[in-house]
């Protein structure tokens, strides 16, 4: 595929000369910025691209976007430059060294509506993406652990410890596969060349499904050793980034039999999988970030996603230094100017807006979106994949299900009920029959009442109290009962509406024009 778009690599070492020929070879390589001039000069010859400045780089608009590949320590400093001068940016792990400087880039690239995305490369190789794609299908069953290895020799940092530098890699990866964020954070380090910079650190991850994960980095290594290993509950598979493509996944369908309340192990020959749509990493990467350039969707690797994987490194930071476990949550308070009780969970992929406040022991699941300036009480759950509008306010004990969505200023009184399955059965699954359910804008739900899924609430309408709605309830339309009927109508400010339409309390007038059709008199009216 052809691209049209101009991209500079900011950062021409060892590894920015790696983006430097991938954007060479994918046609959209249009300067470079090296301040070494012999290297700049070389690379800008072999590529036919100008050595540029900082400076004139952000003055030029027919540039529109980095990639940085420059010391861990400028990552932030130029990020928010280029950011600034309203470019989409692709920065190297880690994006900042603190959680505080991540979350300011991640506003600021929401502020300019601009791409941001993070060099997780191991999240685009495709012997990972066969492993996920396996994982989700349930080949394995319920995960139970997973360990990574990131072992070598050398090359050592004086910028960022060994954490800071391999890490990120494999936490990206651990989020990917439990699509969760860990409650319990515990790591250990050893330093031997500096007393100030870890050489080795092995970090536990404890998550609030059960699973637990821990990651083994070191540049002290006599050898190298990148693996993933993901044990579930019908099997294991391996992903060795060492090996040969033919040979980098692996499975195994090994299983535990129980003979007289004795675990023994019932072991299965191992097999390679075949990995799918190989590519190198870098190119599958390089064409994402294009790609999310020219469609604006989400990068699998967001700013958001490095501010995920950073809290869980700046908790691994925290609990080396006391030699005490921390909670990431305690790190999770503001997500883009959101405020979070400790005490409740965030997932990953997880997107807040401003001035919204989630108070004690809720927990919102993946691929979650709730707007701005709104209020979750305690103990509310709020199901993978929900939207929630903006001046939402739910109230205490709520679950909204995966397949609800709520439209801007809903109301969801204490304990009201969502469903998403028409006849839920415990021992049968039917996650593949969940039904959707839409409450439209101004909608208010009263406390217990029960909203059976597949049904619409229309806009300003409210469910009395203790209600089961069973069927779509019109615009502005009074529900009470079991099932719920329509007895009476209501005004856009709440209140029922007097025996000539007109809401007491505003004076607004209405027209009913059937049974089910309320209509708001405009003065054009």
């Amino acid at each position: 595929m052809e691209y049209s778009n101009k991209i500079a690599v900011i950062g021409c070492g060892a590894w920015g000369a790696n983006h430097v020929r991938v954007l060479s070879e994918l046609g959209v390589l249009d300067a470079i910025v090296e301040p070494e001039p012999d290297r700049g000069a070389e690379l800008s010859a072999k590529y036919n691209v100008p050595l540029v400045t900082l400076e004139s780089l952000w003055a030029d608009h027919t540039i529109q976007a980095v990639v940085i590949a420059t010391p861990a320590f400028t990552h932030f400093e130029i990020a928010m430059h280029a950011l600034d001068a309203g470019k989409d940016v692709l920065v190297e792990k880690p994006m900042a060294l603190n959680v505080l400087d991540a979350e300011n880039l991640l506003l600021q690239a929401e502020a300019k509506n601009r791409v941001l995305m993070v060099g997780h490369l191991l999240r685009y190789h495709p012997a990972f993406l066969t492993l996920q794609k396996e994982i989700e299908n349930g080949r394995l069953g319920k995960l139970r652990y997973i360990y990574s290895n990131r072992l070598s020799f050398g090359k050592f940092r004086r910028e960022e410890n060994i954490l800071w530098s391999f890490a990120p890699h494999d936490i990206s990866m651990i989020l990917a596969v439990t699509k969760s964020a860990p409650n319990r954070v515990y790591a250990e380090c050893a330093k031997f060349l500096h007393r100030d910079i870890a050489d080795s650190t092995t970090t536990m991850l404890t998550f609030p499904g059960g699973e637990h994960a821990h990651i083994f980095v070191s540049w002290l290594h006599p050898y190298k050793d990148q693996r993933l290993v993901v044990i579930g509950e019908d099997g294991m598979m391996s992903f060795d980034d060492s090996a040969s493509w033919d040979e980098k996944i692996s499975l195994y369908m090994h299983k535990i039999d129980w003979k007289d309340q004795i675990p023994t192990p019932n072991k299965a020959d191992m097999t390679f999988l075949p990995v799918d749509n190989i590519e190198e990493p870098l190119v599958s990467q390089a064409r994402h970030f294009i790609d999310c350039i020219n469609t604006g969707a989400t990068p699998r690797t967001s700013g958001r996603e490095g501010l995920d994987v950073l809290r869980i490194l700046d908790a691994a930071e925290k609990s080396m230094n006391s030699g005490l476990p921390v909670c990431p949550q305690d790190l999770n308070r503001h997500v883009s100017g959101a405020d979070v009780h400790e005490s409740s969970i965030i997932d990953v992929d997880v997107e807040i807006g401003a001035d919204t406040k989630i108070w004690h022991f809720s927990h919102v699941l993946s691929q979650v979106r709730i707007g701005k300036n709104c209020v979750l009480g305690q103990n509310v759950m709020v199901g993978k994949g929900v939207k929630i509008g903006d001046k939402c306010k739910i109230q205490n004990n709520v679950s909204i299900y995966q397949g609800v969505t709520l439209e801007d200023g809903v109301f969801c009184g204490p304990s009201c009920v969502f469903t998403n399955v028409l006849t839920p059965r415990a021992e049968i699954e039917r996650k593949n029959e969940f039904s959707s359910t839409l409450v439209k804008r101004g909608a208010t739900i009263g406390a217990n009442a029960t909203i059976v899924c597949g049904n619409t609430i229309g806009q300003y309408a409210m469910i009395g109290a203790g209600a089961v709605v069973t069927s779509d309830v019109p615009d502005y339309a009074l529900m009470t009962g079991v099932p719920a009927r329509r007895t009476g109508w209501v005004s856009e400010a709440g209140e029922v509406l007097d025996e000539k339409m007109t809401c007491p309390k505003t004076g607004q007038l209405y027209r009913q024009i059937d049974e089910t059709t309320l209509q708001k008199i405009t003065t054009s009216d």
